[in-house]
């Protein structure tokens, strides 16, 4: 099967700040991707993708980025969008 991890799944816990912990439970949420979070727990997500993986790699890599890492990697691609045009 294309962009599987393997025929099966696993699980794995996800250490964000309990602040951002429901963030990116909300966002894995909105993406379909099952996870859990219970009270004073850490958040548990499971992959079963490769496409999975790098989305919640991606949510938690924006909370932690600092602002101005975050601009640039917009801007570049943005640049890069309008070369190709």
């Amino acid at each position: 099967m294309e962009g599987s991890i393997s025929n099966y799944s696993f699980k794995q816990l996800v250490k964000v700040s309990r602040i951002d912990r429901w963030e990116v439970y909300r966002r894995l949420q909105e993406l379909e991707i099952p996870c859990q979070c219970q009270t004073n727990q850490e958040l548990t997500v499971e992959i079963s993708s490769i496409a999975a993986a790098v989305q919640v790699w991606s949510i938690v890599r924006q909370l932690n980025a600092e602002r101005q890492d975050l601009i640039e990697i917009l801007e570049e691609c943005w640049q890069y969008r309008y070369q190709e045009l």
